[in-house]
């Protein structure tokens, strides 16, 4: 039998619904996987520097055009198609899943915000990779909490003036373009958006941060001292900028899950090929009753949040209300789970997980940041048991209590 025609430990269940060109294009990112992205993972890993060939090969086959509107040259692909091309990524290498989100949070305030004229300059060259764009959200003291945001930007004539530091900014070494969030000095409720060009004047960029894992894809911090932007450059209107952040982080969270969960799954793949194999006390490590429950127990829970995933991605794409709430439960529930899989995963393999050369020790350390990138779990639990609370007082009452307050039973 071909290799790339064997079934796989987690089937396909949930593409039942798509078209046969979005099936193709799954098909078209797991052949990449297969032949490039995930025999090269490792040495990709192996040092913190933008990894432009995985960058290219995904501009090339039409990956990062997904997340771009046909219009400008992307192919515009829903977020049920998209969460599966992240599963995909995710299953092998942080690095090209993380340029496909990062191209989409980067940009988004780009496509939902930007005046004709500057979409039609932009976003072709994005869509092809010929440039590159970063977000430029969080700061020293402001991450998750978008309203804690301290950048001034003051309008002088026809332009904006912007001031501020800039923290974690994913590719900010290789970017062309930012999309730089401030609060309007002329009325400190008010949040601007601006697309700031990288040689823009007062505009310095730091030396790539040494971090844990995610290799491939440096984070580096911005200074911002009277960096003067035609209004022309202004995403939205003066006030927007609140929103059109919380849209791309929203798309975001989404795109979070669908990695961390693929890299469950993948380690889960490799942790399941090894048991097989490895023999402890005279049988198949494989054959023990308490292996088998670990494995059990990791295929549920993967296949339940893949539910989840697809769940969400379905009310993105049908734009209902709700999906922020449910954008926040599966980032929450698919990070905690990919980084208690792993260690799992790892704890099964023994002293192999742990050596640099098998691929679990890599995804050991990319697990951690999705739990903390784009809302830590700590802030998604908060969102999550508020909504709870709030919608508690109104909510239907269960039919097994009696009228009266509780307090009286």
């Amino acid at each position: 039998m071909n290799k790339s025609k064997k079934e796989r430990l987690f089937g396909d269940h949930f593409r039942q619904g798509l078209t046969e060109a979005e099936q193709a294009l799954i098909e078209q990112v797991r052949e990449l996987c297969r032949e490039h992205i995930g025999p090269n993972a490792a040495a990709v890993a192996q040092e913190d520097r933008f990894s432009w060939d995985t960058f290219h090969l995904l501009a090339r086959s039409g990956v990062l055009a997904t997340a771009f509107p046909k219009k400008y040259g992307g192919s515009e692909a829903r977020q049920v198609v998209r969460i599966r091309i992240l599963e995909e990524l995710g299953r092998t290498c942080s690095t090209a899943a993380s340029m496909v989100t990062g191209a989409d949070l980067s940009t988004r305030a780009i496509v939902a915000g930007a005046s004709e004229r500057l979409k039609e300059q932009l976003l072709p060259q994005l869509c092809t990779g010929k440039t590159q764009c970063a977000f430029a959200l969080t700061e020293p003291g402001a991450g998750s909490d978008v309203r804690g945001i301290q950048t001034k930007v003051h309008k002088e004539g026809s332009r904006y003036v912007i001031s501020g530091s800039k923290k974690f900014i994913t590719r900010a070494s290789t970017a062309d373009w930012f999309v730089v969030i401030g609060r309007l000095t002329e009325s400190d409720a008010k949040f601007v958006a601006l697309i700031v060009p990288r040689d823009a004047p007062g505009l310095t960029i730091s030396e790539d941060e040494p971090k844990l894992g995610w290799y491939g894809v440096p984070i580096a911090s911005l200074e911002l001292r009277d960096v003067a932007i035609a209004n022309t450059h202004r995403l939205g209107e003066e006030g927007d900028g609140f929103n059109l952040a919380q849209d791309a982080l929203l798309r975001a969270r989404i795109g979070h899950a669908g990695m961390a969960l693929g890299r469950a799954m993948g380690a889960l793949e490799i942790a399941s090929s090894y048991v097989v194999e490895r023999q402890v006390s005279g049988k198949r490590l494989s054959e023990h009753q308490g292996v088998q429950w670990m494995l059990a127990e990791m295929v549920v829970q993967v296949e339940a949040t893949r539910a989840l995933l697809t769940l969400t991605a379905e009310k993105y794409d049908r734009e209902a209300p709700d999906v922020a709430l449910f954008a926040s439960m599966v980032k929450l529930q698919a990070t905690d789970l990919c980084m208690k899989v792993v260690t799992d995963a790892l704890q099964l393999t023994g002293g192999r997980g742990f050596l640099k050369a098998f691929p679990l020790e890599r995804f050991f350390r990319d697990a951690k940041l999705n739990q903390i990138g784009e809302g830590s779990s700590e802030v998604h639990k908060t969102i999550i048991g508020r909504d709870i609370v709030r919608r508690a007082v109104a909510a239907e009452r269960h039919p097994c209590l009696k009228p009266g307050p509780l307090v009286d039973y």
